[in-house]
């Protein structure tokens, strides 16, 4: 029988919709778009079709979207760049949520190294920012905060439009990682107002290697990577055609199906819980009522994680531990630290991200699975 995968938030298998759009950009129209030539002008306008689908699907300006590498890059940017701009301003102070992805949390560290003041804000046993938390660690200092949109270990949504508000009012920029969100809810940036926001092409069925950074008009970011005038002058390297033409097309698809997906997503987990029910000592982890309907972190009592996953593997059903990026390290999930679960609940807790092409009949076969798997561990 054929592989179950339940990795989504990890990555997503590429569109062939996506992949036939990005073809001729291999091949044909192969020129440098930063060429002054006729061959150059070509990929130049591929780039700027994208840059336009996506600042109108966001609600922003052209001039506000440059390309980048993937989320990390994105984030690295928003992170290093934004706040060493605020450096001027004898603003030294840096709010990250304890919550955030590693690439956050990196470029924290680098900026702790660099003399800056990192705070880390703490999260609720849900798994979700408190407001008046934030509140009360804003000062006239904080040059950035930064809250993710979606957590990418337990799918709870993050209140950034009160967050953002919170930092504008002391004058702080406000970014948030939108690489787990994009793919299943609307990014509006006039609604927001966020001054920095990423994400990820590979999330929503579009190629690796490419990512956008938005950066609100008006808001000061130092470059990140120096080099060529490329991206208005504001990221050196060749562009990567191919991938960004790619990357406007599988964000167009996936928003037109949007709403769809989503009630479908919704209606695979309710069912995926359902069966799991059966099960003694499964719990999920987060606010449930405040999360994307595509990721469960699931807390199996008497099961260590690592034993799950290489078992559900060997089943034939993709599953993960945590995020990908950390999937080599041995420390427990710092999301789930976070909360306040014990080093043992961490290590019993696995993570399922479904996805538009999975059907009922995948996760009724992945429940039984899971459930004759576990029984069997148990017994070992």
């Amino acid at each position: 029988m054929e592989r179950i995968y339940l990795d989504h938030a990890s990555t997503t298998p590429l569109d062939s919709r996506v992949l036939e759009t990005m073809l001729p950009y291999f091949t044909k129209v192969y020129g440098n778009a930063d060429s002054p030539h006729q061959t150059g002008r070509r990929a130049m306008s591929g780039v700027d079709d994208a840059r336009d689908t996506l600042a109108r699907l966001i609600n922003a300006k052209q001039s506000e979207i440059y390309f980048t590498s993937g989320g990390t890059e994105s984030g690295n940017w928003a992170m290093l760049g934004g706040v060493r701009a605020k450096r001027k301003e004898n603003r030294t102070r840096v709010i990250v949520s304890a919550i955030e992805h590693h690439a956050v949390l990196s470029s924290a560290q680098r900026l702790e190294q660099d003399g800056f003041e990192v705070v880390y804000l703490p999260v609720n046993d849900g798994g979700r920012v408190e407001p008046n938390e934030l509140k009360a660690l804003v000062n006239e200092r904080t040059a950035l905060v930064a809250v993710m949109s979606a957590n990418n270990e337990t799918g709870v949504l993050q209140p950034i439009e009160e967050c953002c508000e919170i930092a504008h009012e002391q004058g702080a920029l406000f970014f948030t990682d939108a690489t787990q969100l994009a793919p299943y809810m609307p990014i509006d940036t006039k609604k927001w107002n966020a001054d920095l926001i990423a994400f990820s092409a590979h999330k929503f069925y579009g190629p690796k290697g490419a990512g956008v950074l938005y950066i609100k008009s008006g808001t000061k970011a130092e470059k990140l990577i120096s080099g060529g005038e490329q991206e208005r002058g504001m990221r050196g390297g060749t562009l990567n055609v191919p991938s960004i033409v790619g990357l406007a097309k599988a964000y167009e698809l996936n928003y037109a199906q949007m709403e769809q997906n989503g009630e479908k997503l919704c209606r695979l987990s309710k069912l995926l819980m359902q069966e799991l029910a059966q099960m003694q000592g499964i719990t999920r982890n987060g606010d449930s009522e405040n999360a994307l309907p595509s990721i469960l972190n699931l807390r199996v009592e008497g099961v260590e994680n690592t034993a799950l996953l290489y078992n559900m593997d060997l089943q034939g059903v993709s599953i993960a531990v945590g995020s990908a990026c950390s999937s080599a390290s041995v420390k427990p999930s710092h999301v789930l630290t976070a909360m306040g679960l014990s080093e043992k609940a961490v290590k019993e807790s696995v993570r399922l991200s479904l996805g538009k092409d999975n059907t009922e009949e995948e996760i009724i076969r992945v429940a039984r699975i899971m459930r004759e798997v576990v029984e069997r561990l148990k017994k070992n």
